[in-house]
């Protein structure tokens, strides 16, 4: 790729059509200088495939070397496999352990042949690209250090809270009240105990997944420490609703299978305790977090699957934190 642009610098000098060709790999590059991530260098990758050279259907992706894994970062127009007759892909070498897929696939034979003329030109261009590319990667990453459990890819308490007072800030005193759910998994030490720790980080991400499937796009989880996870609920103030929630949640946690041998099926239950924080209460954030915690334990006193509700409390109940 590198022999191929300096051809085309070389060229140029010379050949208005590899100028001009030159001056569009240029723009591209310099566009992708201002993008914030990389799912705005995708986009910026898409228009100007498309601007430049008519193609419509698009796949950008991330590959991950050492796991093998593949995440979807832009996929536009019609569904395309790589083995078609009319598609092209490229790999952007970012010399990390994720590499830059860019796979995109003509609408016909003529289609095809115009944009095979042209494959040393999009070939140059991601090769000039390809640092930019790394950037966003290693940029990527980093936030997502510094935001997400490493185990179940929901945020961590730091930028939750970060995350949810910016919200509040920006928002004035829309949230007058915001619900905060304590989970904890019932005798979460056990699981590792009897088995290993891969086991219990299977549950965790399966907890994880039906926290999400029961609550809104505006609300938030986090994971803490082992097996807790912190819910901060923005889309209702109804005490009500909120019950219904984590009753949900428990109800189809109960229900899921982590497979441990052909014969062997781990099934496990959860608690959940709540609290809520009041706009114009004295009350902190980070306290009513703390009641929340304490409801939570409160509720395991009482057995499994249980749901407690910090307001709840009296003075003779004790807290056994086990």
């Amino acid at each position: 790729m590198r022999h191929n642009i300096l051809n085309l610098i070389k060229s140029s000098a010379t050949n208005e059509k590899d100028y001009k060709a030159l001056e569009d790999i240029f723009t591209l590059y310099d566009q992708l200088q201002f993008a914030s991530d990389i799912k705005q260098m995708a986009g910026d990758i898409y228009n100007w495939l498309n601007a430049t050279f008519k193609i419509d259907n698009v796949s950008i992706a991330l590959f991950d070397i050492e796991k093998s894994t593949r995440e979807d970062i832009l996929i536009h127009g019609d569904q395309f496999y790589l083995d078609d007759s009319l598609s092209f892909f490229f790999i952007i070498n970012t010399h990390t352990n994720l590499n830059a897929i860019v796979s995109f696939c003509a609408t016909s034979k003529t289609h095809f042949e115009l944009i095979n003329k042209s494959y040393n030109v999009i070939e140059s261009a991601f090769f000039q690209i390809s640092p930019i590319i790394q950037n966003g990667i290693i940029k990527k990453n980093f936030i997502e250090s510094q935001s997400l459990d490493s185990v179940t890819n929901v945020y961590n308490r730091h930028y939750l809270i970060e995350n949810l007072n910016k919200q509040i800030i920006l928002s004035g005193k829309e949230y007058k009240q915001i619900y905060f759910l304590m989970v904890g998994v019932d005798h979460f030490k056990a699981v590792i105990d009897e088995y290993d720790y891969d086991i219990g980080d299977r549950v965790l991400v399966e907890l994880a997944k039906v926290i999400h499937a029961n609550i809104s796009e505006f609300d938030m989880v986090a994971r803490l420490t082992g097996d807790e996870f912190l819910i901060s609920i923005l889309s209702t103030s109804s005490e009500h609703d909120i019950i219904n929630i984590s009753n949900k949640i428990i109800k189809d946690f109960a229900e899921i299978e982590i497979k441990i041998t052909e014969e062997q099926i781990l099934k496990k239950t959860i608690c959940i305790g709540y609290d809520v924080y009041n706009y114009s209460d004295e009350k902190t954030i980070d306290s009513t977090i703390k009641n929340a915690d304490i409801a939570l334990y409160e509720a395991k006193n009482k057995g499994r699957s249980q749901v407690f509700n910090f307001n709840d409390m009296k003075e003779e109940d004790t807290i056994d934190l086990f």
